[in-house]
């Protein structure tokens, strides 16, 4: 399916594609004079992320990513629309469809290894389908997949090559969505290219539009993560990032709760359980990410004296970071079974047959929501 041949331009970075110079060193693209006889050249920065795992600010704006998407309306592509099952209503994006014109649109679910074991796909695909739906987002097919592990890549190529045609791939989504992991993956297993896409966990790893020649003459082109400011993800600092983006299956902890208990997860959210009958809520977060549970009555008092501290992330050092935390009340009805989600965190299960009066604190700007439960 790729073409042997890299013909990427000679002055674009092969791990972003941001365009190459040697004058600012403070500047996008910035690579010394000898690293341009490496072959492919690499910027720095890409160079220091793949080698150091250093994290770095750089994005583009705004204004450049919004005309690199528009551009897509103009052309005769299929659109791999790549969001994260982890974090899905925070890496669909808003008004795909306006940007895209009327060219169709694959929605490829990435890190489904994250899922627990034993969690029945053919249910996760119908509930993907329902919620794509209903955020007004027309797709020609879903496809399950997990880029790192491989799961799923199969699917992915096969429904690349049944929809494609003759025309380019433009691969869309978030930030850390997995869309550099997953071409790097057909970069290796279809191509014998030597170069590959810059992957880090940090935001705004691409940079620029980045070409893949197929052997039909036409390209897969990634494109720039969006960064969201509604996700957690975005907001902590990037040296507790890891405590937050799961690596491994996530192992569900359910709780019983009676009214009038608090969940705290870490500094960053907060679950208050404020009236109902007792009842069990399943946590989904990331393994590594601690859950203490006390009364309602003595949860602000735990937050001001153990925030930063027992209650981590954020660690005391970064709690300035973050906005300050607003409240959001829910309400779930008898014989419900809902989802409570904090974007960039994970979700909480109600799993109710009496009804649950609910009130979740989150940082100030973070989307929170409630869903019909996906597992």
């Amino acid at each position: 399916m790729v073409n042997a041949d890299y013909t990427d331009e000679k002055l674009k970075c092969s791990g972003c594609g941001i365009g190459l110079q040697t004058e600012d060193e403070a500047g996008a693209g910035y690579i010394p004079a000898r690293g341009l006889e490496r072959k492919p050249p690499v910027c720095q920065r890409c160079f220091r992320i793949k080698n150091y795992n250093e994290a770095s600010g750089t994005t583009v704006s705004k204004d450049d990513f919004l005309s690199m998407l528009s551009h897509i309306a103009r052309t005769d592509s299929l659109v791999a629309h790549i969001v994260d099952i982890f974090d899905f209503e925070g890496s669909l994006i808003s008004g795909l469809q306006r940007f895209v014109g009327d060219n169709p649109i694959l929605l490829v679910v990435n890190k489904i290894d994250l899922l627990p074991k034993g969690t029945n796909l053919n249910k996760i695909l119908n509930w993907i389908k329902k919620q794509a739906k209903a955020e007004g987002l027309k797709v020609l097919d879903v496809a399950l997949c997990s880029a790192k592990r491989g799961a799923g890549f199969e699917r992915v190529i096969d429904s690349f090559q049944q929809y494609r045609g003759d025309r380019d791939v433009y691969v869309v989504g978030a930030t850390n969505v997995g869309k550099s992991t997953l071409i790097n993956r057909l970069i290796r297993d279809y191509s014998d290219l030597n170069a590959e896409l810059t992957t880090s966990r940090y935001p705004g790893t691409t940079l620029d539009l980045v070409k893949i020649p197929l052997d039909d003459g036409r390209s897969i082109i990634d494109t720039p993560g969006i960064v969201y400011d509604f996700r957690l993800t975005e907001l902590i600092s990037k040296e507790e990032l890891q405590i937050l983006m799961p690596e491994k299956p996530i192992k569900p902890r359910v709780y019983q709760l009676n009214e009038g208990q608090t969940l705290f997860f870490g500094a960053l959210a907060r679950f208050d359980f404020v009236r109902g009958e007792r009842q069990s809520f399943t946590c989904y977060v990331a393994n590594s990410l601690d859950v203490h549970r006390t009364k309602l009555e003595n949860a602000d008092a735990l937050y001001e004296a153990h925030r930063g501290e027992m209650l981590s992330p954020p660690s005391a050092g970064h709690l300035a970071e973050l906005p300050p935390p607003t409240k959001h009340s829910f309400s779930v009805k008898r014989g419900g079974r809902k989802d409570v989600l904090v974007s960039g965190l994970g979700w909480v299960q109600i799993n109710s047959d009496s009804g649950a009066q609910l009130v979740v604190h989150a940082p100030k700007g973070v989307k929170v929501a409630i869903r019909d439960s996906l597992i």
